[in-house]
């Protein structure tokens, strides 16, 4: 049996929904459960059964990586079925509460129904870094929103650069990001001359940024150094499932993570 027959035996015992649904986790790098949940439409814990059964089919792997619900992420098997590129890891410890709260905000703008009636939809980091170039400086959104040229919405056609800000920078750094995505003019991975070309319109026709209540003072200072520029900027709260449980609230173990999913 070749590698593509037995993707497609793989993906003919999982459901529409279980698939889009794998899709999500491996460009979010991995999902925790009561977020894999949501993605399904389903409880928790008929959530934790899929779960149980990507893991069973070594589609998936999941364990307790900190605080909160169980982590689950895509093998190598998975990506392969799922026809990603993406390396076969588990969510960096350092970024699990940027990646949850990264999913939240994915999760978030989905469910709006100027989202939904548009067709609007998602373009990760994951996606932007695996099509950029190796050792690219640039910084990356964490993710883009396309809004289709036919969406009946004023701003139909636009590309949105979406932050997701959980900690504060300085001011002079936030500053230089929003410089940074409003200016761009090309497609991440593009040659240099193109990032920003002088005559071309934008990329981003706006930035959103999405913020904790540490990180919004410094962002609002940010976009006031812009001048005009800065009414491409867009500043919302970060939605209230964004961070991760407190981890005074649950002691997090040292021993090898369990497979609890």
């Amino acid at each position: 049996m070749t590698n593509s027959d037995r993707q497609a035996q793989t993906l003919t015992a999982l459901a529409g929904r279980d698939i889009d649904a794998l899709v999500f986790t491996a460009e979010m790098y991995g999902v925790q459960l009561d977020q894999l949940a949501v993605v399904l439409g389903v409880s928790v814990e008929r959530a934790r059964g899929v779960a149980t059964r990507w893991r069973n089919l070594g589609l998936a792997e999941s364990a307790r990586l900190g605080p909160g619900p169980p982590w689950i992420w895509a093998t190598r098997p998975g990506l392969a079925a799922c026809g990603l590129r993406y390396t076969a890891v588990p969510p960096a410890l350092s970024r699990l509460a940027h990646i949850r709260a990264v999913t939240a905000v994915r999760l978030a703008l989905e469910a709006a129904t100027a989202y939904q009636r548009a067709r609007a939809f998602w373009r990760g980091e994951r996606r932007i870094r695996s099509g950029a170039r190796i050792g690219m400086r640039d910084h990356l959104p964490d993710g883009e929103l396309h809004w289709p040229d036919e969406a009946a919405v004023s701003w139909a056609g636009e590309c949105w650069a979406i932050e997701a800000e959980l900690t504060r920078k300085t001011v002079a750094r936030t500053t230089e990001i929003m410089r940074e995505l409003l200016a761009r003019t090309g497609d991440y991975g593009c040659p240099a001359a193109q990032a920003a070309e002088p005559g071309r319109p934008p990329r981003h026709a706006r930035a959103l940024y999405l913020c904790s209540s540490a990180a919004l003072p410094t962002v609002v200072r940010a976009r006031g150094e812009l001048g005009p520029l800065g009414a491409r900027i867009e500043i919302r709260n970060l939605p209230a499932d964004a961070a991760l449980p407190l981890a005074s609230r649950q002691r997090v173990s040292t021993a090898p993570p369990a497979h609890d999913a």
